[in-house]
């Protein structure tokens, strides 16, 4: 089989380019007798005739699946070393009242990172001591807010939050837990913008200032000082970084102890999954492991009690589970100068684009894409598919082979999109955000209404003056 020029070294032409690749699609989805997708027992086609395109797609049970079986692994490996295990949910990678509610169900926490955020885990009806919050800047509302919530932690950021949340704490009459956000120094093999425990860097503060800004902690009486937090950075795919960064923490961490109590250790998330064929995560129980004995192995050297470990996943949790929907409008062969002559390219255009998924614009992150609404007997084809935004750059899946007669209406569905598409998702060229549904058991319900023009109209104040 000749290789197509324009096809990146990653990519290999399947042989059917109906199949599905095992470890991109959540674990429901499958083609039924006609060849149409399901997922949850639901055919694509019906989800499209109820609630059209762009569509969010979340398969609970797989959802609620990963929660609890991250919490199980990670409880299990640490137990081996005499110690437990508090697993938060990092909802910035997707967070709705009902995921909230899965995730409280499953034994999680929940871990925010804005007021809007803390407003939704608190609708959920989320008790405040199952949640921490998080954030480089929060501001003095937002503080105040999650004290009033009796939020369980607080990760502090900078010497400067450490007096806001001490004011806050006192004026509430209350003692409020926190952490403190560390750069371990650690480099997480990920994308520059994704990474997030190296010195230059918005977010934490260095070891060797650590010690001064928990002194800081220590002397107000309306603090609490439970440990330190490290978040190495996104999509990591085996424990190394994570064990690397552990070990550096508990160095700091012992140092800590001559000063008084340090009760937890937090390392963070950021556990990868698949979005290609060729992407190979680590088995989760294979990671948790991994950072277990790295950490019973490094207490032991400090001569000091493992501590309570708490980690944040969030993309490993919801994003496997996610799938979006598109419906193809146009497609176009283009020409492409290659060396030794020309390749064609065929765009395959739909109606959603980088305002429901953003990541190919920012990280230039790749995705696979299926045609959903039937199969087809046609050999693969090398495509690109666009969104139907105003930018050269709005592309949607960078390069995959779809069978060579996708046409105009077919449903296309991309797989992995649960983390960071709904919360990244933006009203660019006023185009109303998707609705997101949940399937499980044969049955579809929405859990986030999708917005409508007259949503994105109802906030421009001009139309009031215009209608006068």
């Amino acid at each position: 089989m000749t290789r197509h020029p324009l096809a990146p070294d990653w990519l290999a032409q399947p042989a059917n380019a109906n199949d599905l690749a095992p470890g991109v699609w959540s674990d429901s989805v499958v083609r039924n007798v006609a060849g149409v997708l399901c997922v949850g027992g639901v055919p694509a086609t019906n989800l499209v005739r109820e609630y059209g395109t762009p569509l969010f797609v979340i398969d609970e049970a797989m959802a609620r699946e990963r929660a609890s079986r991250i919490r199980a692994v990670f409880t299990e490996a640490f137990a081996t070393i005499g110690t437990d295990v508090s697993v938060y949910y990092a909802s910035k990678a997707f967070l709705s009242t009902e995921v909230a509610r899965w995730m409280v169900a499953a034994g999680l926490r929940i871990d925010v990172a804005s007021g809007g955020e803390l407003a939704v885990a608190l609708a959920a009806g989320v008790p405040g001591d199952r949640i921490g919050l998080h954030g480089n800047n929060k501001s003095i509302a937002e503080i105040e807010r999650a004290v009033a919530a009796r939020v369980g932690t607080i990760v502090v950021d900078s010497a400067v939050e450490v007096e806001r949340v001490a004011v806050a704490a006192s004026a509430a009459g209350v003692v409020q837990r926190v952490r403190l956000r560390v750069n371990s120094g650690v480099y997480a093999h990920t994308h520059e913008f994704l990474a997030t425990a190296h010195g230059d860097q918005k977010f934490g503060i260095s070891l060797a200032a650590a010690p001064a800004i928990v002194a800081a902690i220590r002397a107000h009486a309306s603090l609490e000082f439970v440990g330190l937090h490290c978040h190495i950075g996104s999509q990591i795919f085996d424990a190394g970084g994570f064990s690397e960064s552990a070990r550096r923490l508990l160095g700091l961490h012992a140092e800590l102890l001559a000063g008084g109590p340090v009760a937890e250790l937090n390392l963070g998330g950021g556990f990868g999954i698949a979005y290609t064929s060729v992407d190979r995560p680590a088995d989760i129980a294979v990671v948790a492991a991994e950072m277990a004995r790295v950490v019973g192995e490094t207490c032991h050297d400090l001569g000091i009690a493992v501590p309570h470990i708490c980690i944040e996943p969030g993309r490993w949790v919801i994003g496997t589970a996610g799938l979006t929907l598109y419906t193809v409008g146009t497609t176009k062969s283009v020409t492409v100068d290659v060396a030794g002559g020309t390749a064609e390219r065929l765009y395959v255009s739909v109606d959603g684009g980088m305002s429901d998924n953003a990541r190919p614009a920012l990280y230039g992150a790749d995705y696979a894409v299926r045609i959903a609404s039937r199969e087809s007997t046609a050999d693969p084809v090398l495509v690109r598919v666009a969104g139907k935004h105003c930018e050269s750059g709005d592309i949607l899946v960078n390069a995959d082979y779809l069978p060579g007669d996708v046409a105009v209406d077919d449903v296309l569905a991309v797989p992995a999109t649960g983390a960071y598409c709904f919360s990244l998702a933006s009203n660019y060229n006023y185009l109303a955000r998707p609705a997101v549904v949940a399937v499980v058991d044969g049955q579809a319900r929405v859990i986030v209404r999708g917005e409508t023009e007259h949503d994105l109209l109802s906030r421009d104040a001009g139309i009031e003056r215009t209608t006068a």
